[in-house]
């Protein structure tokens, strides 16, 4: 078995993208960003806002309530208990515990991967029975499409796993390699003017994740079954009753980075997925000629995996999780946007008429915002500073809470915090699209 290249292992880690974003953070504090200015004296206004989101919806007693954040939630939007309602449907079934994990880690494993940015346009409608028709956008609208296309057998090849009542509730390899992107595009809704960004990408991607299942059948069996990570887990854990993040994630490292664009940043020819060159970096650095250090590593669609899978495994088998800590906050616009809205973070004059003029090239600038490419450098920076904030956001919460007896994980505050207080002041402040502040071209494969 050939070793990994060190450098790589380490980008591909968790430990190191808390590492390099600190090293932003210390970049900042020194006042040497390449292109935002932080006013941390507005950080207490970020802390104060998220607070106040958190105390109106579980205040003051349904605290433990919060639910880590994950994909689970976005299945009940609407108010209609999606999940639920198939749990009861397997369990009078008489489906094993077991079984409803593997489909359960099935359905949420394609449904993140399809998760990145839907754009401010498209929009999924459903049709429920006896009511009127709902209409979501963004994260729940693909959280419900991709719903009904794991229910309707559209990620199961041939007829296996197909139930009495014609539903095949499973996932595999081959269904997945053989996806066809006119059925996305069927169950996304996509039309002239209900566009969603990345088609081809999110479809090349579970075209990609079939072939990289089927490759590894130690972990994910000879049908490349998502779900099958269940019994891998359960067979090798060493500690009864207890799972270790870290060991997850390099499951999930070693099966995804083959499916990410071939076009993504590379170290001594080996990929390193959603890992970006960033110059704050190379200030900090400046006589290093290795370019593995002046990367800011995210893998932020392999965290927001990690965070929706490990649910199923908490609710359904009662096992818990070590090495949690190692998780960091999720790199994405609603977290982001919510410093530049509030002001924590401001982008300097060059950067912004840079932006705005490529706005403005792409007939988009009437909105005024900026936009730019996913890895160009400036959202690599607001991405790095993200991951600072927020932990520094968490810390501030954490003690103000703890006054009133309350502790939060990281994955609650995100849940409750800092990703409703983002996607809520977005709202506020351009209720016409509700989009980031800062717009990046997505390809339907990182944010």
């Amino acid at each position: 078995m050939v070793e990994m290249d060190p450098k790589v292992k380490y980008l591909l880690s968790l430990d190191a993208v808390r590492d390099r974003a600190k090293l932003v953070g210390e970049a900042a504090a020194a006042g040497k960003l390449s292109h935002f200015d932080v006013r941390e004296e507005k950080l207490g206004e970020v802390a104060d806002f998220v607070i106040g989101v958190i105390k109106r919806d579980f205040g003051p007693n349904k605290y433990s309530s919060i639910p880590p954040h994950g994909r689970w939630q976005h299945f009940e939007t609407g108010g209609i208990p999606r999940i639920n309602d198939l749990l009861h449907k397997w369990q009078h079934q008489g489906i094993d515990p077991n079984e409803v994990c593997r489909r359960l880690i099935d359905l949420f494993f394609v449904s993140v991967l399809l998760d990145a940015g839907a754009g401010d346009v498209w929009k999924y409608r459903e049709e429920v029975k006896g009511k009127e028709e709902r209409v979501y956008e963004r994260s729940e609208g693909i959280a419900v499409a991709s719903f009904y296309m794991f229910v309707e057998g559209s990620f199961v090849a041939g007829e296996g796993g197909a139930g009495e009542d014609g539903e095949r509730p499973v996932v595999d390899g081959k269904g997945l390699a053989s996806l066809k992107t006119e059925t996305l595009a069927k169950y996304l809704q996509i039309t002239e003017t209900n566009p969603i960004l990345g088609l081809e990408s999110r479809a090349a991607l579970l075209r990609g994740l079939g072939t990289s299942l089927l490759s590894q059948p130690e972990v994910f069996g000879a049908e490349g079954r998502p779900g099958n990570v269940v019994d891998y887990l359960l067979k090798t854990t060493t500690t009864p009753q207890t799972l270790s993040v870290r060991t997850f994630w390099d499951i999930l490292q070693t099966l995804l980075i083959p499916v990410w664009p071939k076009d993504r940043t590379t170290i001594n020819a080996h990929a390193i997925g959603d890992a970006w060159p960033l110059s704050t970096l190379k200030t900090l650095s400046p006589s290093s000629t290795d370019p593995s250090d002046h990367i800011q590593p995210f893998h932020k669609l392999t965290q927001w995996l990690a965070y929706s899978l490990m649910v199923p495994f908490q609710r359904i088998l009662n096992l818990s999780w070590s090495d949690t800590d190692a998780l960091t906050a999720l790199p994405e616009y609603r977290n982001g946007g919510l410093f530049v809205d509030l002001g924590v973070l401001e982008l300097r004059k060059e950067a912004l008429e840079r932006g705005v003029k490529a706005a403005e090239a792409k007939g988009s600038g009437a909105t005024g915002l900026p936009v730019f490419a996913a890895g160009d450098d400036v959202v690599v920076e607001w991405r790095a500073l993200t991951l600072v904030l927020v932990d520094r956001v968490y810390g501030i919460v954490g003690e103000r809470l703890k006054a009133e007896g309350v502790v939060l994980s990281l994955a609650q505050l995100l849940e409750a915090g800092t990703w409703k207080a983002g996607r809520e002041i977005a709202g506020k402040k351009r209720p016409e699209t509700k989009s980031s502040p800062i717009i990046i071209e997505s390809d339907g494969t990182v944010f």
